[in-house]
C-alpha cells in the first residue's frame, strides 16, 4: 500500500513503508554513536556512497532516519534532515545557502532569533539582509537586488500574524531566481504544505506543534529538489546541528497526536478569539480566521486552518500587559507554542527582545502585544481564566 495516497491522519500512524525486522510497533530507539561494518570494503563503501546504511549517528541512524522520512512525507519532499533544535535548522539552512557577498531577504515579523543571527553572526561574513512585510508584494519587487540568494518567509508570521501569500511569492522567487525556504511552524502540515504551493525549502521546529507536549526540543529542513536536500545535509551534518536519537523517539511519538491535537486547539482558539473580539477590553485582536484580519482571503485559500495562535493586547501599553499575565490562573506564562497546555508570553520583553524597539514597531509588535497558544483544555476554562485576568485592568 503507498503511504502517499493514503489520508493525513493515516499517514501520522504509519508514516513509513519500512517494517522494524523484530516486529516492533513503536519506533525503536537506536542509542548509539557509531554502527559496525561487516567488513572492511564495506565501511570504504559506505563513506563513498556506494551502499546505504549507517556509519555514524551524526551522519545518520535509524530511528532519527525514520521520524525523516515521515516529515518528507508529510511535507512532499524529496529529503528531510532533522537537527537539534528549530534555530539549529535556520542556521544550518542559512550556512548552507549563504556565501560571502549573498543578500537574504526576509519576513520583518519572523522569530526574534532567525533575525537576529543573521544580524549580528552572519553580517560579520558579509551576508547582507534586508527585512520587510513579505504581505506587500509590491515591496518584495522593489526590495529584491541582484545578489539576493534567498527569500525566507514565516507564514504566519511569529508574532504578527501576517500571512504571506505562498503561490504569489513563488513566483516572483523563480522569476528570479531565488531559493524559496518558508516556515511553516505555525502550521504544520496539517494546515499547509509550502512545497505544494511552490517553496523550495520547508522547515519546522518540531519543538512546538509537531511534537507538542514541551518535553523535547528539534528542528528539520525538507527540500522539495534531491540536490538541495543534499547539499543541505551535507552542511548540517558537518556542523553537528543533527538530532539525537532519543529527540527523534519523543518527536515521532508525538507526531501520531498531531492532527487530534491540532482540532482541538484550533477549536479552542476559534471560540477565544471570538470571545475576546465580543470583549470591548481588548483594543487589539488578531487571529487569521476572523473575517477582518487584513489577510484572511489569503489564509483561507492555503490553508486548510486558521492555527492555534492568537495575539492581541488591552491598550498598547506593557504595563497593563504584564498585569493581565500576573493574574492569568490556568493559562502558563512561558515561551514556546503548539503545546497540549496553552501558553501565553510578552514579545517585546522575552522572545522578541533581541530586536530594537524601532524594528519591533516595524513589525507590528506593539509594546502591548501578547501571544496566546492555544492548547487542548476546555475553551470554556480558558475563557474563563482571560476573563478573570481582565477584569480589574
Amino acid at each position: 500500500m503507498d503511504i502517499q495516497n493514503l489520508h493525513i491522519n493515516t499517514q501520522l500512524i504509519h508514516p513509513s513503508d519500512q517494517k522494524e525486522s523484530l516486529g516492533s510497533i513503536t519506533l525503536p530507539i537506536y542509542q548509539t554513536s557509531t554502527f559496525e561494518f561487516q567488513d572492511a570494503q564495506h565501511g570504504a563503501d559506505l563513506f563513498a556512497g556506494k551502499e546505504n546504511g549507517f556509519i555514524y549517528t551524526r551522519m545518520g541512524n535509524p530511528t532519527i532516519r525514520e521520524l525523516e522520512n515521515a516529515l518528507c512525507i508529510l511535507e512532499r519532499g524529496s529529503g528531510a534532515i532533522a537537527t537539534s533544535t528549530g534555530m539549529g535548522a535556520i542556521s544550518g539552512m542559512y550556512m548552507a545557502l549563504l556565501s560571502k557577498g549573498d543578500h537574504i531577504l526576509s519576513t520583518a515579523s519572523v522569530y526574534g532569533n532567525s533575525r537576529a543571527i543573521l544580524e549580528s553572526e552572519f553580517a560579520k561574513f558579509g551576508i547582507e539582509s534586508t527585512f520587510i512585510d513579505t504581505s506587500d508584494l509590491n515591496l518584495i519587487q522593489k526590495s529584491i537586488k541582484s545578489h539576493t540568494k534567498i527569500f525566507f518567509v514565516e507564514t504566519p508570521a511569529n508574532p504578527s500574524l501576517s500571512i504571506t501569500d505562498i503561490e504569489a511569492v513563488s513566483q516572483i522567487a523563480k522569476k528570479n531566481k531565488l531559493i524559496f525556504v518558508v516556515d511553516n511552524t505555525f502550521c504544520s502540515p496539517i494546515n499547509q504544505r509550502p512545497l505544494e504551493l511552490g517553496a523550495d525549502i520547508v522547515i519546522h521546529s518540531l519543538t512546538k506543534l509537531i511534537s507538542g507536549h514541551s518535553d523535547v526540543l528539534g528542528g528539520v529542513v525538507i527540500a522539495k529538489d534531491e540536490a538541495l536536500n543534499k547539499k543541505l545535509r551535507t552542511t548540517i551534518t558537518r556542523m553537528g546541528c543533527t538530532m539525537d536519537p532519543h529527540q527523534a523517539f519523543l518527536i515521532h511519538r508525538g507526531l501520531k497526536t498531531l492532527s487530534v491535537r491540532i482540532e482541538k486547539a484550533q477549536s479552542n482558539a476559534e471560540k477565544i478569539a471570538k470571545y475576546m473580539h465580543s470583549n470591548k477590553k481588548f483594543a487589539y485582536l488578531c487571529y487569521p480566521g476572523l473575517k477582518f484580519h487584513p489577510q484572511h482571503l489569503i489564509a483561507k485559500r492555503q490553508m486548510k486552518g486558521f492555527g492555534t495562535i492568537i495575539t492581541f493586547d488591552l491598550d498598547e501599553s506593557a504595563e497593563k500587559a504584564k498585569l493581565f499575565l500576573n493574574q492569568l490562573k490556568l493559562i502558563r506564562l512561558a515561551v514556546s507554542l503548539g503545546s497540549v497546555e496553552s501558553l501565553i508570553q510578552h514579545p517585546a520583553s522575552m522572545t522578541h527582545s533581541v530586536l530594537s524597539p524601532k524594528e519591533r514597531e516595524e513589525c507590528g509588535i506593539h509594546a502591548g502585544l501578547i501571544r496566546l497558544s492555544v492548547g487542548i483544555e476546555e475553551a470554556e476554562d480558558l475563557i474563563a481564566d482571560i476573563e478573570q485576568a481582565s477584569k480589574n485592568i
